[in-house]
């Protein structure tokens, strides 16, 4: 939220800009910058830093379950049409009803459908942390490496094609190292049953295995937490290994923030702030009785 009345955070206004300022106090405000995440359908307990935890981001979040749209059906990256139009719908809405200003969604295998999402939206669409890896890529020397961190390697490897034509980043690269978490106590099995995940519990595995994987691959100057259930470690594995760490919460947070008033300089009084305060939502929420009916997993 942006802090008004604090010294710290002024604007400096500048002499001569009297008459627009005063022309832009005519105008009306633009509303405060949000979010949209497509959903599967599919209901678990998320933790804070989860993406399907609206508390996660700073700023408002619209979810949008697409009835049908299973884990299976996301992993293999063929919908059904009757899924395929109710995707597309879902897209829309979250644009049209919602006005948010960017979409994503709340499973890493969504990337599949990112294309799709594009062609029926004007909106920046990042269904996956990965289309942050271009950027980082970037941001070093071509002997210096990453390090992905997925749920399960072996499930991400089907996508290699996929990252490389959506991204134009070949993971297969000696630069980009693949370490899954499938095997770390209280994390892998949760994930893969959709159960609780008990974060407190996991962390020192997710941890354990971040450093390992590090002292693997030394010329790593960064990491990248592929799923969506892994965020809520980032904090941990940037303190314990001292390198940054991208995941679903920074990539929503980059598309976003293209759409936030900038406090410190620049126009003031355009963009109204958010009142850091979320919609109530519950796995089913936003959704018509027809659709309702058409999920595979039943609202309560």
């Amino acid at each position: 939220m942006k802090k008004s009345g604090s010294p710290g955070n002024a604007k400096r206004k500048h002499p001569g800009n009297t008459c627009e300022s005063e022309n832009n106090k005519k105008k009306s405000k633009s509303a405060a910058a949000c979010l949209g995440v497509i959903r599967l359908d599919y209901d678990y307990p998320p933790a804070p830093g989860d993406i399907d935890c609206a508390d996660s981001f700073d700023c408002d979040v619209y979810y949008k379950v697409v009835p049908g749209l299973t884990f299976e059906m996301c992993q293999k990256g063929e919908m059904t049409p009757e899924v395929e139009e109710r995707f597309k719908e879902s897209v829309k809405w979250l644009e049209e009803e919602k006005k948010v200003k960017g979409i994503t969604g709340d499973c890493g295998f969504m990337m599949n459908f990112q294309s799709m999402a594009r062609n029926v939206s004007k909106l920046p669409i990042f269904m996956s942390s990965l289309c942050q890896l271009p950027a980082v890529t970037c941001g070093y020397a071509e002997h210096e490496q990453m390090i992905i961190m997925t749920a399960n390697g072996e499930s991400l490897k089907p996508m290699r094609g996929l990252i490389r034509d959506e991204c134009g980043v070949d993971t297969e690269d000696k630069r980009y190292n693949i370490v899954g978490c499938e095997d770390v106590p209280h994390f892998g099995e949760a994930v893969a049953k959709g159960e609780k995940v008990n974060t407190k519990k996991a962390t020192p595995g997710i941890v354990k295995l971040a450093r390992e994987a590090l002292k693997k691959y030394p010329k790593s100057r960064a990491f990248l937490l592929e799923c969506t259930e892994l965020p809520p470690y980032s904090d941990a594995i940037r303190f314990h290994t001292g390198l940054p760490v991208y995941d679903s919460i920074t990539a929503c947070h980059f598309f976003i923030s293209g759409h936030k008033d900038n406090p410190r300089f620049g126009l003031d009084n355009w963009q109204d702030e958010w009142d850091g305060k979320q919609d109530e939502y519950e796995y089913g929420d936003n959704l018509t009785e027809e659709e309702k009916a058409a999920l595979v997993n039943k609202v309560d």
